[in-house]
């Protein structure tokens, strides 16, 4: 059975999400910043949701996940208050395999339905984000 954060849509979600936030920035490439802002905006939905304590879990999950793939992603924590710090700016690139980690541990916890729903919620002109994750789902 492949992760879903393995699954290639997943991928795609979390590379849209980091160049909305770059050219929101009015940067063209997604940077350590545009990583941190989604991020950030993941924070509010997910700590109502889950707490603060979960979504600091919840992110440093992932970011041990992203490490194993992208071992530059070393140097990046995940501070007490659940924010992220990215300690190395080389580490842009890997942003995506953190974020499609945290999107398929989002999937796994709440359900592709309500994860879908909360990014949609944060990001309501994203285009493409009624993605399907390869399963099917009667709606």
């Amino acid at each position: 059975m492949t992760r879903s954060a393995d699954a290639p849509t997943t991928r795609e979600l979390a590379q849209r999400l980091l160049a909305h936030e770059a050219v929101d920035a009015g940067g063209a490439v997604p940077d350590t910043q545009a990583v941190c802002r989604v991020c950030d905006k993941l924070r509010r939905p997910l700590t109502t949701l889950a707490g603060a304590a979960g979504f600091r879990s919840l992110l440093a999950r992932a970011l041990t996940l992203a490490k194993q793939e992208s071992p530059v992603l070393g140097a990046w924590e995940v501070k007490p208050d659940g924010s992220l710090q990215s300690l190395s700016g080389e580490a842009a690139q890997a942003g995506a395999v953190l974020i499609a980690q945290l999107i398929g541990l989002m999937i796994t916890f709440i359900g592709e339905s309500l994860t879908l729903r909360l990014l949609h919620d944060v990001w309501p002109d994203l285009p493409g984000s009624e993605t399907n994750f390869g399963r099917n789902q009667s709606k």
